[in-house]
């Protein structure tokens, strides 16, 4: 019996080594393989294979194996540690910290013009990926910050719908009635400080109060302990007055993508998005969703433009003009276009823009962006060590929201976090 059992097991074995030869003949047959790394669930996913699939089909030489990860924290974690290993992906999706990896992305100059269209991308998009005279990444397109609200949830309190633009007084004014409709264990706003990406609404805060995060050109911040501390006391005031839900519950969401948000839960009727992933939020829920500015946005033009993301190139790909390639079709490319809609960002390239909006949702965001469109102003620089900085300003905000430390504390350490990021 035992010799039997042995038998089987080195057939399996055998026949498992047999498969995976088979395998890897597939992946060696000629074909150029690329790889690409970004982060993002649900729709992002679907439409990203559906965009590889069409360009699979036009070029047969050439095959795109994604890399996939759920938010981008664990997408830069993954990433650093190929790199560091000398395996790092051909593509790798940036955000706003593509200057922190300028040394190890490829610059793409050689190929603009010739393997990546760049005459009919938008200059000011051109711009914003090129770093110290070179090009090193191509923008997705290009989102701004907004709020999202489930429209369906609150017509069906029988409250009535936000406006588009509102001052501070307004929008606080305006929750504390939603609270006084909405179903008890239901909050009228997330809150925002409880996800990954809390620096961008931080970010916000401090443009609308005249005190930018970083300015490049001197090296320096105009943020306070004083400025910080009070974009904390709003939020305190928020969470005392039940305008967000208390730190217990909102840290059970981890806010980064529509499958942990707790709008989609129906645990909140408004939330932070950046323009981008509105269509994967919907694709998320079949109540209806509806984006609305910041607070006080047109009065101070705090809003901006920003590319969403970034495709690069690492500088290792041993097949840099196939990867530059298969970039331009995801930019430029009317199908393509069509497939991705606004998930990466509204298209910075005429061509793709030409194919018009892909779903109802990438025509809200299109709505969005002709209202607060003219009240944004040139984005404040990016603070250095950008990742580091979210992650530690996450917890900051974390310890104030669980009353480890009060808000004097929390603004002092902001101000602390900010500089050493500066000076490191």
């Amino acid at each position: 019996m035992k010799k039997l059992l042995f038998v089987l097991l080195l057939s399996l074995a055998t026949l498992g080594m047999l498969f995976a030869t088979g395998s890897q003949e597939t992946v060696d047959d000629g074909s150029v393989v690329i790889r690409w790394a970004y982060w993002g669930s649900g729709e992002r996913v679907t439409i990203s294979q559906e965009a590889i699939d069409l360009y699979e089909s036009r070029n047969p030489g050439v095959r795109v194996n994604p890399e996939v990860s759920g938010g981008a924290g664990d997408h830069f974690v993954k990433v650093d540690t190929q790199l560091a290993g000398g395996n790092g992906p051909d593509i790798i999706q940036m955000g706003g910290n593509i200057y922190d990896y300028a040394d190890v992305l490829l610059p793409l100059d050689q190929y603009a013009g010739s393997a990546i269209n760049v005459d009919v991308i938008d200059p000011s998009a051109v711009a914003s990926g090129t770093i110290s005279g070179q090009l090193k990444g191509v923008s997705t397109g290009v989102t701004m910050p907004s709020l999202v609200y489930n429209k369906t949830m609150i017509e069906r309190a029988g409250a009535p719908l936000p406006p588009k633009s509102m001052t501070y007084a307004e929008f606080k004014d305006y929750l504390v009635m939603l609270k006084g409709k909405l179903p008890a264990g239901v909050f009228p706003m997330q809150d925002i400080g409880v996800m990954s990406s809390s620096s961008t609404p931080f970010g916000y805060w401090t443009r609308y109060n005249g005190t930018p995060l970083y300015d490049a050109a001197s090296n320096s911040t105009s943020v306070t302990a004083a400025a910080a501390k009070k974009y904390l006391d709003l939020f305190m005031d928020y969470r005392e007055s039940g305008l967000v839900p208390p730190p217990d519950i909102a840290s059970g969401y981890a806010e980064s993508n529509a499958d942990t948000s707790s709008l989609i839960a129906g645990k909140v009727a408004i939330a932070y998005l950046f323009t981008n992933q509105l269509s994967g939020y919907q694709a998320a829920t079949t109540d209806e969703l509806d984006l609305i500015e910041f607070p006080g946005a047109a009065e101070t033009m705090a809003l901006w433009q920003a590319p969403s993301q970034f495709y690069t190139v690492n500088k290792d790909s041993k097949h840099p003009e196939e990867t530059a390639k298969f970039i331009d079709f995801l930019v430029n490319d009317p199908d393509a276009a069509l497939i991705l809609g606004s998930n990466r960002g509204a298209s910075a390239s005429s061509t793709a823009r030409a194919a018009g909006a892909a779903s109802e949702a990438d025509q809200l965001v299109l709505d969005y962006m002709e209202v607060a469109g003219p009240h944004s102003s040139l984005e404040t620089d990016h603070v250095p060590n950008d990742t580091e900085f979210n992650s530690t300003l996450f917890l900051i905000y974390q310890r104030v929201a669980f009353g480890q430390i009060d808000t004097a504390a929390g603004g002092e350490q902001i101000h602390d976090l900010i500089m050493r990021m500066i000076e490191k």
